[in-house]
C-alpha cells in the first residue's frame, strides 16, 4: 500500500512561510508502525526549500506531486484549515478511485466532507482509529469499491 501525505503547507499566508509540519513526521511513524509494508511518501521531505523554487521549478513540482495522487492508493490529507493544494490533491485522487483519508475539524467544510473516505477531527483520533485498526477496515472497503469510470 502506498500513502501520500497531504496537508497544509501554504495555506493562506501571503508571504512566503509555511504552517508547522509536525504533523508530517507524527502520521509518517504511526502509519510505518501499523501498516509496515507501506511507502509513505512526504513532499515535503524531498522539497524543504521549495518556497524558494522559481516559478518553473515549483510549477514541476506542483504538478508531479497531483500526478502523485492519482497513482497512490491513499491520500491522506492534514487539513487543520482551508489548503488550495490538499483540496486538489484530494480531488484527483477521489477521481481517480484512491482512498482519501482526511485529518480535520471542518466536519461541514463540503470538499472535506465529501472528498473523504473516512475523516478524523484531529490527529488523536486517527491514532485511535490506526491503532484499532479501524482505519484498516475502512481501506479495505475502499480498495473494494467499484472503480469509478474515467
Amino acid at each position: 500500500m502506498r500513502f501520500f501525505l497531504a496537508g497544509i503547507m501554504q495555506g493562506s499566508h501571503k508571504t512566503a512561510l509555511l504552517h508547522p509540519q509536525g504533523y508530517r513526521t507524527r502520521i509518517a511513524e504511526l502509519l510505518k508502525n501499523y501498516f509496515p509494508q507501506a511507502e509513505v511518501y512526504d513532499p515535503l521531505a524531498d522539497h524543504t526549500d521549495s518556497l524558494g523554487y522559481d516559478d518553473q521549478r515549483g510549477r514541476e513540482v506542483f504538478h508531479h506531486h497531483i500526478d502523485l495522487c492519482r497513482q497512490f492508493d491513499v491520500v491522506l490529507a492534514f487539513v487543520p484549515e482551508a489548503s488550495m493544494g490538499t483540496a486538489i490533491e484530494m480531488w484527483e485522487a477521489r477521481q481517480h478511485g484512491r482512498a482519501v483519508v482526511t485529518v480535520s475539524p471542518m466536519h461541514l467544510n463540503w470538499a472535506v466532507k465529501f472528498l473523504s473516505d473516512a475523516l478524523y477531527a484531529d490527529l488523536d483520533e486517527l491514532e485511535t482509529a490506526i491503532r484499532s485498526g479501524a482505519l484498516a477496515a475502512t481501506l479495505q472497503e475502499v480498495f473494494e469499491r467499484p472503480k469509478r469510470k474515467q
